[in-house]
């Protein structure tokens, strides 16, 4: 898409919906992981009912056996205070494995869904989202859910339990005593969501600015060649590290406001035990440590540990408070990937055979955005029969790359139809439709993987005779021979270890390996020479007569010989005909052609 079609799209786009049941949306993920997602609370749950039972056994042995002075009983309690223990930890060492199962697997499944659905979008659809903003969802926001889901399985189901349990068990020791939880409570609440309210927004701030950070990082490792040779890694650093200083600012902010939370938990956990002491000491004072009268040793020690258990649940729960601000954020933006649906689906009785490859576009007009002030295609009628070869020409912005986009459907037309082989485009089914139509583009990409492995997406069962016989028609077998590996030689991540014109010819290898019913060259050969262009196209004439052929280029002397040559501007074909028609009636493509021929022959001279 030319630059100034990108800049018009992202701007008439709307901003994705922000989306709706979150938490049923995420839990699609789970699947095979529920299992372990309920395990994990039933086992939280008996660990937590018997490390609160602990101190009422120790209370038991205190007053019984201790005070007492009875062996039997200490010996008693004793052995089930160990049992408690023992059972608790067991349960404890389960629930931590079925939480880190779940979690983990949980995750797993959110990346492989919002990844499949960004393989489903249509080229709509990702101009919505741009690169960072995926990864950072792909990466740092599932890691954050992750992370808040194992702590609410386990922790969020334990925190509660204990809190609860343990005052209920300290409301049948004292009931007075026992009210001081429920002040504490109430307090600290609203302290935590008053934290909340000031601190999601900006964690919802920061997660967009790591979208632009990793924007400028997957930009910057992109251009590295541009920027170390217009020696603009100074300009390059100053840009990533703004960004970082935002986000450095932000998380400070935050960090700052939220930092009141540890401060304001230890003061209701001192006044509380403060209080619970005096009140518990009181009551043993004045009823000389029977149980009849008042509170007994054992009882008010059993207080105590209820009190650090209640309050260390309070502890628990801030902290989970915490996590769940940071991660909801991320939820919700997941959740925008995960419920953004594709502007391009199969219709319920899909066409699954292309019968050739004609082309008729009746009246079709395309815009990116419903608020586009301007359609970037306006009406376009043209009718190109089975196997012909057809040039486009035009000036940077004319809408060429549109034009071919709407073909395979990365596009669907606003008005109008498009029809290949007879039938609407809407019509088909895509996989059909798209394994009929391939399509080489200028700065086509090759995947980390040996030629063979990049060969074959066009064929995965493609012979190795078939993928040399490809080559030779694209003029690629000359140079991958000459490599010391061959065809078994290794592609870098994006094709860096290849040029570009070599990087295009085993482009259009692997297209040719499709077999398509139409081939669409999307200026593909520009840095390839003229005699390699020139016998790339007389390898089209005679190998595949019967394919579509369309040949976007900027230079005349690449579609000159095609059967029909289309001249665009403005997103309008302005002027078509044969080579020798246009030269006679649109001074457009005369000036073109008069200003190359003049180049070339002061290049010749």
């Amino acid at each position: 898409m030319p630059s100034q079609d990108i800049t018009a799209a992202q701007a008439g786009h709307d901003r994705p919906a922000p989306p709706k049941h979150i938490l049923r949306t995420l839990a699609h993920s789970l699947r095979e992981y529920k299992k372990q997602s309920l395990l994990t609370p039933v086992c939280v749950a008996v660990e937590a009912i018997l490390e609160i039972l602990i101190p009422t056994v120790m209370a038991e042995l205190i007053d019984r056996g201790i005070t007492g002075g009875s062996m039997p009983v200490i010996l008693k309690f004793g052995l089930l205070l160990l049992l408690c223990s023992l059972v608790s930890l067991l349960f404890g060492y389960l629930a931590g494995k079925f939480a880190a199962i779940a979690a983990a697997g949980f995750a797993r499944n959110l990346r492989s869904d919002l990844f499949d659905q960004v393989q489903g979008f249509s080229f709509t659809n990702i101009d919505r989202f741009s690169t960072g903003s995926i990864i950072t969802r792909l990466t740092t926001d599932v890691t954050n859910v992750q992370n808040a889901y194992m702590m609410l399985v386990r922790v969020g189901v334990r925190a509660p339990i204990m809190m609860v349990v343990a005052w209920a068990c300290s409301f049948n020791i004292s009931h007075s005593i026992s009210m001081v939880f429920l002040i504490a409570v109430p307090i600290l609440g609203i302290a935590l969501i008053a934290l909340a309210a000031a601190v999601h927004p900006i964690f919802e701030r920061v997660f967009h600015t790591y979208d632009d950070l990793n924007n400028v990082v997957d930009e910057n490792i992109q251009g590295m060649r541009v920027v170390k040779s217009f020696n603009r890694e100074d300009h390059e650093e100053s840009k990533f590290m703004r960004i970082s200083k935002r986000i450095y600012k932000d998380f400070l902010k935050a960090e700052r406001t939220m930092s009141f939370n540890m401060p304001l938990m230890q003061l209701c956990m001192y006044v509380s035990m403060i209080l619970i002491a005096w009140l518990g000491a009181s009551q043993i004072v004045a009823s000389g440590n029977n149980a009849a009268l008042g509170l007994t040793t054992g009882e008010l020690t059993a207080m105590v540990t209820y009190a650090m258990q209640i309050l260390m649940s309070m502890m628990m729960i801030s902290m989970i408070f915490v996590m769940v601000i940071i991660s909801r954020a991320s939820a919700s933006r997941i959740c925008q990937l995960l419920q953004e649906r594709s502007t391009v689906i199969d219709p319920a009785h899909p066409v699954v055979e292309v019968a050739d490859g004609s082309i008729e576009f009746d009246h079709v007009s395309f815009r990116y955005s419903d608020h586009s002030e301007k359609p970037v295609l306006d009406d376009i009628n043209l009718t190109i029969k089975p196997g012909m070869t057809v040039g486009i020409v035009g000036g940077t912005g004319s809408a060429k790359s549109s034009l071919v986009q709407l073909i395979p459907r990365l596009y669907d037309v606003t008005a109008g139809t498009l029809k290949v082989g007879g039938v609407d485009v809407r019509d088909y089914d895509l996989v059909t439709l798209r394994d009929q139509v391939a399509m080489v583009l200028q700065k086509n990409i090759l995947f980390a993987g040996t030629i063979k492995e990049n060969l074959r997406w066009g064929d995965p069962h493609a012979t190795d005779d078939q993928l040399v016989h490809a080559c030779q028609l694209a003029q690629a077998d000359g140079f991958v021979r000459e490599f010391p590996d061959g065809y078994d030689t290794h592609i870098e991540q994006g094709g860096t270890n290849v040029s570009g014109g070599q990087r295009q010819r085993l482009c259009i290898a692997r297209a040719l390996l499709k077999k398509p019913k139409i081939l669409i060259l999307d200026d593909s050969t520009s840095a390839v020479d003229t005699k390699t262009d020139q016998l790339i196209r007389n390898a089209f004439r005679t190998e595949i007569p019967d394919t579509t052929k369309i040949i976007i280029a900027q230079r005349i002397a690449s579609v000159q010989e095609s059967d029909l040559i289309l001249v665009m501007d403005g997103g309008r074909i302005i002027a078509s005909g044969t080579h020798d028609e246009l030269l006679e009636t649109c001074d457009e493509y005369r000036q073109i052609h008069e200003s190359q021929t003049r180049n070339t022959a002061q290049e010749a001279m």
